[in-house]
């Protein structure tokens, strides 16, 4: 591809389209792939200046990493972009068996050849701070370290227990790490700093707590790429770092604006999502004209999943031909949490998020829904495979809540033209569903 700004790999869906949003705002046209394309739809979107690849990597073990990433990643890396990122959470929710993050870098490295792996975590745009090394995030208003986050510490599969983010990923790889902290991100001499740090360690880690600071961290990061650092690990806070010394640079235009599309009558929900933000969505929903169908999520991944499918089916189009917009949810908070019961089911995770996508297109397709929406960031990226959706653009980006833009769907029959949004569980104001079906 010619004049490619940047390349990624999404962990997960929700991050995927993350990044999309953070991209597009900043005048860089962008596409995600959910499998790496043939010729014609890769030639569809040459107009774009980035294009990622929507993973599931955040869900799976290094077993699966080492199988699936390199090939991911050398196809990343035959597109000859001048970064390619891998896309994590902005929470660093991770463990040695599970979404490693560790590991990631370690085939990424490989890969791309690079002694020294340039990390960006903070994102302030999405209420995200590195200080020192370690990770804060907001929830409802308040900042917690991450390890103290009301959420994010009790995440029902990689809780984060430990705020020190190199000492997070020393569980994870046996690569040597460092730090740009603060203090030398107000150095005068800050290139030499950045550069004795890529000499001397294979994981660099770069402290943002500010706007200011990630204006410096963009600089810096665009250097290393111009050196032939472009293999990047970090949440979208990479994106918005680079994106302002592309502005400065005349790289990229700059913010743009985009055109509400408006309402539609009628939205479907899908949530396999056990945050309190989602459920806080959910209620206020219920309480603003939203029908709920509550589906047992056990149900879902058993063997009987067939008949508990179209029940959840039934119950979804009855709302719909009624003239209501329906949410189906697995739960509603995380009080009724059933992960315990799901983790004794092999692969069940996966398969709850595929039958929720089920249910979505036969809902879609039924009565020609024009929008919908996948709650929940391990929950979107498998349920979006059953939609047989080849791309995603942005349609609307949500600067009320960053991360979970309205995107366009592309691909064949009713599918193509689809109006989505993928959420993840922290993501979102409590009028999240109806923002997305009023379309403004």
């Amino acid at each position: 591809m010619h004049n490619l700004l940047l390349s990624y790999y999404g962990d997960d869906l929700t991050g995927s389209t993350d990044v999309m949003e953070a991209l597009e705002l900043g005048g860089v046209p962008t596409v995600l792939f959910m499998r790496q394309p043939d010729q014609p739809l890769l030639e569809r979107f040459s107009h774009c200046r980035a294009m990622g690849l929507a993973g599931t990597s955040r869900s799976e073990t290094p077993q699966w990493m080492d199988e699936n990433l390199v090939p991911a990643f050398e196809w990343l890396r035959g597109l000859k972009a001048a970064v390619c990122h891998y896309k994590i959470c902005s929470t660093f929710d991770s463990s040695p068996t599970i979404g490693s993050i560790g590991r990631a870098i370690e085939i990424g490295r490989g890969v791309f050849g690079q002694k020294a792996v340039p990390v960006v975590v903070g994102a302030p745009q999405l209420k995200r701070y590195t200080a020192f090394g370690n990770l804060f995030a907001a929830f409802r208003g308040d900042y917690f370290r991450i390890d103290r986050h009301p959420v994010m510490s009790r995440h029902p599969v990689t809780p984060m227990n430990e705020a020190d983010l190199l000492l997070h990923l020393s569980r994870q790889t046996g690569l040597a790490s460092g730090l740009v902290d603060l203090a030398a991100l107000q150095a005068d001499d800050l290139p030499q700093r950045v550069d004795q740090a890529l000499q001397n360690r294979a994981i660099v880690l770069f402290d943002v707590e500010s706007r200011q600071t990630q204006k410096r961290v963009g600089e810096q990061v665009w250097r290393m790429c111009e050196q032939g650092h472009g293999f990047v690990v970090g949440s979208s806070g990479v994106e918005y770092a680079l994106l302002a010394e592309w502005a400065d640079k005349g790289i990229a235009a700059g913010h743009v604006s985009f055109t509400p599309p408006g309402p539609v009558d009628r939205l479907a929900v899908v949530s396999g999502s056990v945050s309190p933000t989602t459920e806080k969505q959910i209620r206020f929903a219920l309480a603003h004209g939203f029908d709920g169908v509550q589906t047992d999520a056990m149900q879902l991944v058993s063997e009987g999943a067939g008949d508990a499918i179209e029940r959840a089916v039934a119950s979804g189009l009855s709302s719909l031909a009624a003239g209501r917009s329906v949410i189906l949810y697995t739960a509603l908070g995380p009080q009724a949490d059933r992960s315990a019961e799901i983790d004794h089911i092999e692969g069940a995770r996966n398969r709850l998020g595929r039958a929720l996508g089920t249910i979505l297109r036969r809902l879609v397709a039924t009565e020609k829904l024009k929008r919908a929406v996948i709650a929940g960031g391990d929950t979107s990226s498998h349920a979006l495979g059953q939609l047989s959706i080849d791309a995603l653009t942005v349609r609307m980006p949500l600067p009320q809540s960053p991360g979970s833009p309205l995107c366009l769907a592309h691909g064949g029959g009713e599918i193509d033209g689809l109006e989505i949004a993928l959420k993840g569980g922290q993501v979102g104001t409590d009028a999240y569903f109806e923002t997305i079906r009023l379309g403004s």
